[in-house]
């Protein structure tokens, strides 16, 4: 007999057991760094057992999303909702023939056999949609910026806390082995009082820069226009609108909302940091003026306050389109013992403790005294510190490389899904999304009102406009 809707639901949430299984029912090995958000599960899960998703939104983040989704064990698509038509055959092409596909979000909502949903749209959908499809009753995995605008985080945080449906924000890399190690080091005093953090992201190719291909068909007929604009202004067809949306302030979030919510989501993480409390970002359309209305290269600066874990200190942040030397992307966390430096799937701690007392020698006013005021320098200095110069340590390395294959974008997706099991929490809740989406879209805001921006971490909001 068929399980109803709700009873289907409950024996989901009962689950003990973990995404972490492979599909031939042998269990995974999981690091002592993920143990904290994955289960070692103890049995198969059967045909009643799945977790039936489906997917909003099915361009470059979609599809890829989707893919990682379906290979976490219990997990089946049941539909697809796109605004091209083309994506809804592709779908069909890539995944299996028999699923649903819609052009309206609503229908898949309305679904009493879905319980899960990616939202990987233009970010200007976000909101809308998170709200509704918590409010009837599905899981929600929202790709990052979580929200377009700062005044619409609120209410996303206020629906999950209302409905108590999970809601994970898909900035993966918090899920990476990397990142606990890098938690681990921080929280374990490697490179002592934190001083200051620099991040950067930058690419130098034309999809990096969110040219993006667009189909040979593209038309008001294959295109659903209408629906795609939403609340943004009214404006004619245009397919580079549509297919290269990130380049325009009325659909995307420009640099801060696609790159600067990474780099800002993976410190606060490592260091369980709210957020800054002062934002100031310049920058320019340097290279790509293909008719986009946002810069192409950003850099900011965050004023972050004192709080228990950590001191007071300046994180500057940068992103660049237009590198002729190629791109490449690091977060370097500088501290009174040394450094940590993370790049790809690697964490680097230099233990390099800068010398507090003072030497004669080397690039020093000492050698433009008179001779005798040399020889005197130095008998006072002898007198107080001893003989001979101070010699520093030679700097201490250690580095943590992750193991090849490691995904971290499914275990972000198994963390969801377990979350959807047992209600367990998930790593990135809404709050932490916003706590990661505001900087970033308060970077906007001073960049193109040209002011210094305060925000309020624990409140989450700007505290002038």
């Amino acid at each position: 007999m068929k399980q109803s809707n709700h009873s289907r639901r409950n024996f989901l949430k009962k689950l003990g057991g973990s995404t972490a299984l492979l599909a031939g029912g042998t269990s995974l090995i999981i690091p002592e760094t993920l143990q904290a958000h994955t289960l070692v599960p103890n049995q198969r899960f059967t045909a009643n057992d799945k977790i039936r998703v489906a997917g909003i939104g099915m361009g470059i983040m979609g599809f890829g999303d989707m893919q990682t989704a379906l290979k976490v064990p219990g997990v089946e698509l049941a539909a697809v909702c796109d605004l091209y038509d083309g994506r809804l055959i592709r779908a069909k092409e890539v995944f299996k023939k028999d699923i649903f596909t819609t052009r309206d979000y609503r229908e898949i909502l309305d679904r009493k056999d879905i319980d899960a949903v990616i939202i990987a749209t233009p970010d200007h959908w976000h909101d809308h949609i998170s709200i509704d499809a918590m409010n009837k009753g599905k899981a929600v995995y929202c790709e990052k910026p979580m929200v377009h605008h700062l005044d619409e985080g609120q209410a996303v945080i206020d629906t999950q806390l209302k409905t108590k449906r999970p809601m994970q924000v898909g900035s993966q890399r918090i899920s990476s082995l990397s990142h606990a190690q890098a938690k681990k080091f921080y929280e374990a005093g490697e490179i002592g009082e934190l001083n200051l953090v620099e991040a950067t992201m930058d690419r130098s190719d034309a999809v990096g820069a969110w040219q993006y291909s667009i189909p040979p068909d593209a038309s008001p007929k294959t295109v659903d226009w209408d629906r795609y604009l939403g609340d943004a202004p009214k404006v004619p067809f245009d397919p580079v609108r549509f297919f290269r949306w990130r380049n325009y302030r009325d659909y995307g979030t420009g640099v801060p909302g696609d790159l600067f919510v990474h780099l800002i989501t993976g410190l606060h993480y490592i260091i369980s940091s709210k957020g800054p409390s002062r934002i100031f970002a310049s920058g320019q359309l340097a290279y790509w003026k293909d008719g986009r209305d946002v810069p192409d290269v950003v850099v900011a600066v965050f004023d972050y306050p004192k709080t228990e874990t950590h001191p007071a200190f300046q994180m500057t942040l940068r992103v660049n389109f237009v590198s002729g030397a190629g791109g490449g992307s690091y977060t370097r966390l500088v501290g009174s013992e040394g450094y940590m430096e993370l790049g790809g799937n690697n964490v680097k701690v230099v233990k390099n403790k800068l010398g507090t007392v003072p030497w004669y020698g080397g690039y020093d006013s000492f050698y433009t005294f008179p001779e005798a005021q040399q020889k005197e320098y130095v008998k006072q200095y002898e007198a107080k510190y001893g003989p001979g110069k101070p010699q520093r340590s030679a700097p201490k390395e250690q580095v943590y490389k992750e193991p090849d294959g490691h995904d971290d974008r499914y275990e972000h997706f198994a963390n969801f899904f377990e979350a959807v099991r047992t209600g367990k929490p998930v790593i990135e809740d809404p709050s932490f999304g916003l706590r990661a989406a505001g900087p970033a879209l308060a970077t906007n805001m001073s960049y193109f009102e040209k002011k210094i921006i305060s925000w309020d971490p624990e409140k989450m909001k700007v505290v002038n406009s």
